[in-house]
């Protein structure tokens, strides 16, 4: 083992304080069978600084009455509790389950609390040096859903950490939540989850770059889900149904204005107008949108569809003034007069320059897609160059060749690996007939007569210096010429606030407003920014998160709190998917518009149907741990309605035991066990514990099943089944449960409840043998309830 100081603890509060002040340094050793093997064979990423020895703390290793309840310390050996009368003659369940832990010399070190709080023993996350950085030990992936995975969860999956898909989405969207609620064929449920995060899905399904499909784990096994499918669908559903699912209080709250009717400024508005204010989005253009509806192409995203979505918060009481241009219209000044609070975000139109002779006959490519958008049909020339490699260079690119251009040349300093533009939308204008020339930028714009003729190209060997800055270096002796009758230029946007922001009190430099990036709150109070006019230009959805963030801001401003569209859970519990599709299977292929194919007028893309949307939620793993609870005492703790004394906290056992980061509990950081209770049994209650493993001794659990029965009259009035090792926590088993009341115990009452227990079991690639085993387990533990066993 590597080096650690090692402190013997003299109290419980003592290490308690310890740990918290040491952080992940510090680590916890009880009884040391567990802890130590995970420091020899250096299992984590990191290794403590410190290790603090509980064992030296006294007073904690009793059994004793206490009223009514029995307690337990949490240093109390695994053998004393085997063997204690007090255990053995009210909770024999107990003492068996003790007993069937490991072998007599590990009982002997063991501790209770050492028991119920191991880590789990999923090969993966045990194998030594960290090979396997799974998703348990903060990594993002779990490598036994698709692996090595014959002991593992039959009841789903614990979602441990942000799934990789929603941590790589800006707008932090719950992807796997709404892909649970289309895999049972919940539409309406799916689409309100996923309006939490984002209320623009028609547009984002359509433009968005999808970072999330980028990181699905799916990708690795096969191929990527189709998120933006799913997304599209979803948002055209709620355009259909408006009414329904955006749906607002009337209007009372304070007046709230929003300058500019893009992806950030809608989104703002949404989420103010459904907490109840009366929301005014203010645009200079002629139609909401922004760059949205004058920016992006209407072979990738229709004005039809923006009307759609505008229309819809139209409904919900989103007032929009168009033509109204703050700074000249109307001042700042007036709106923080008139309004509560002001969301500003105009958007960030203007065009970055080059500082090259001649730029004047170089063309801005924004205004050549407003100009496309609203209908222009006239190529722009027969040789067409465009600067830049971004996606609104592909735009660009894309429309002048469809326009009618002979030749479209993209030119960009970055290789190709580092362009702005998505590999795939790389790949798409490429396809439509544009050559891309990375790693070349301009040097000179040629001229005849005042004409444009063309570029002069040097070769551009690094963009970025070492700290990361762009500080293009160029190799001066490698030149290129490119003939051209059009170029456009496409490097980048620059926000004109020079009206807006006259006194420059919001900016940020020259073109940007300055705004905290987590509140979007600006220096001037009751006013706050956001969008690309804070940012920089960036993607749809970043806009949309700062839009959401803006909102939230607001209404704590205004003292008053968020609507959801929907109650959700704190607690998710286990997430569940298809087993049937954890084999490769092909993902959906994307549906395109024979219409649309080669021009500009109509989406390319059509919206998958209900069941190809249905097929790729099938797909989505629902990434999360599937390593099972190991504990011997966890279900027999659950089964008797425990709780468990922590240095901060009583705890149910159902709550105590969670499925966390390098952890099986709901203990925090710092947070010890000082003591387990269990509650006096009524007469007529009997226990029995079932466990099935490979070997009678050291073996882990395959599965095991505590049952506590109470019966009267020869009816079970109550009863308690708890499962273990077959999930990441410990599971009751209610349905089961509820079918033994009112019932005699009987072997055909058994079976019946052990098939309601593995009723909902999702077997695993290699692990479906076990629900065999845990049918038998159930069956066979209702079955040895003794005739008579008097708790008192």
């Amino acid at each position: 083992m590597k080096g650690f100081e090692f402190v013997n603890a003299p109290t419980l509060e003592a290490a308690a304080e310890l740990l918290e002040a040491r952080g992940k340094a510090a680590k916890a050793v009880a009884g040391g069978t567990d802890a130590l093997g995970t420091l020899k064979d250096h299992v984590h990423p990191g290794y403590p600084e410190v290790l603090v020895n509980l064992k030296t703390i006294k007073g904690l290793d009793y059994i004793r009455s206490d009223g009514d309840e029995v307690a337990i310390g949490s240093l109390t050996r695994l053998h004393a509790l085997e063997t204690d009368t007090l255990i053995r003659e009210r909770y024999p369940m107990l003492a068996e389950a003790a007993r069937a832990v490991a072998s007599p010399q590990l009982r002997n070190m063991g501790t209770v609390g050492g028991n119920i709080c191991q880590e789990p023993r999923c090969w993966y996350y045990r194998y030594p040096d960290n090979y396997f950085d799974c998703m348990r030990k903060g990594g993002t992936n779990c490598n036994a859903l698709t692996g090595e995975n014959r002991f593992h969860s039959l009841f789903g999956s614990a979602p441990v950490v942000t799934r990789p898909c929603s941590a790589n989405c800006p707008g932090s969207i719950d992807i796997p939540s709404y892909m649970a609620e289309l895999r049972s064929g919940n539409v309406d449920a799916a689409a309100r989850i996923l309006l939490e995060q984002n209320p623009l899905p028609a547009i984002t399904g359509r433009v968005c770059p999808h970072y999330c499909e980028q990181n699905c784990n799916r990708g690795l096994w096969d191929e990527a889900v189709s998120v933006r499918s799913a997304e599209r669908y979803l948002g055209d559903y709620v355009l259909d149904h408006p009414a329904e699912i955006l749906t607002a209080p009337a209007a009372a709250g304070a007046p709230v204005a929003v300058v500019g009717a893009g992806p950030a400024g809608l989104a703002c508005a949404f989420y103010l107008r459904r907490a109840g204010h009366p929301v005014t989005v203010l645009e200079k253009m002629p139609e909401a949108g922004g760059m949205l509806r004058y920016g992006i192409p209407p072979y990738r995203l229709s004005a039809g569809t923006i009307r759609s979505q505008v229309a819809a918060f139209e409904q919900m009481g989103v007032g929009f003034r168009y033509g109204v241009e703050v700074g000249r219209d109307i001042q700042l000044s007036e709106l923080r007069t008139d309004y509560a609070a002001v969301f500003v975000a105009p958007g960030a139109w203007g065009q970055a320059k080059l500082g090259l002779e001649h730029e004047d006959l170089l063309a801005p490519g924004l205004p050549f897609l407003r100009d496309v958008k609203e209908g222009l049909r006239e190529k722009p020339g027969d040789k067409v160059v465009v600067i830049g490699g971004g996606n609104v260079a592909v735009d660009v690119a894309l429309s002048a060749k469809r326009l009618g251009a002979t030749e479209v040349t993209m030119v960009c300093l970055e290789c190709e690996d580092e362009m702005p533009a998505l590999s795939w939308e790389v790949e798409q204008a490429r396809a439509g007939g544009v050559t891309v020339y990375p790693s070349w930028g301009p040097a000179h714009i040629l001229t005849s007569g005042g004409r444009l003729t063309g570029l002069e190209l040097v070769h551009c060997s690094c963009v970025f210096d070492a700290q990361g800055s762009f500080n293009p270096t160029f190799d001066q002796g490698t030149r290129n010429t490119i003939a051209a009758d059009k170029v456009f230029l496409a490097i980048g946007q620059r926000a004109d606030l020079g009206a807006i922001d006259a006194d420059g009190q919001l900016r940020a430099g020259r073109s940007w407003i300055k705004a905290d990036e987590n509140t979007q709150a600006t220096e001037l109070a009751g006013v706050f920014a956001g969008g690309d006019v804070v940012s920089g230009p960036s993607t749809v959805i970043a806009s949309i998160g700062a839009g959401r963030r803006g909102a939230f801001a607001i209404l704590d401003y205004l003292g008053d709190q968020p609507v959801a569209s929907s109650p959700r859970d704190e607690d998710p519990g286990l997430g569940r998917f298809n087993s049937s599709f954890l084999q490769k299977v092909p993902r959906v292929a994307a549906t395109e518009s024979l219409e649309a194919v080669g021009g500009l007028d109509v989406e390319e893309s059509t919206t998958l149907d209900g069941d190809a949307v249905e097929y790729e939620a099938n797909r989505c793993f629902n990434c999360g741990c599937v390593a099972v609870s190991p504990s011997d005492l966890a279900p027999a703790l659950l089964a008797l309605g425990a709780r468990i004394k922590t240095t901060r906290r009583l705890l149910d056992a159902e709550a105590f035991f969670r499925a966390r980061p390098a952890g099986s509990t709901a203990l925090d950081q710092g947070e010890l066990v000082e003591e387990i209770r269990l509650p006096a049994l009524a007469a007529g209650t009997r226990q029995a514990f079932q466990k099935f493993r490979i070997r009678k001794a050291i073996d882990f659990p395959i599965a095991n099943v505590a049952t506590v029965v109470k019966i009267e009259a020869g009816k079970i009035t109550e009863a308690r089944i708890a499962l273990g090792a077959v999930a990441p926590v410990p599971l009751r088993a209610t349905e089961a449960e509820h079918s033994l009341r009112g019932r005699a115990l009987s072997e055909g009452a058994a079976r019946e409840a052990a098939g309601l227990a593995i009723a909902e079991c999702i077997p695993l690639s290699r692990n479906d043998y076990k629900i065999s085993v845990l049918r038998a387990l159930v069956t066979r533990a209702l079955l040895a309830l003794p005739a008579n066993q008097d708790p008192s």
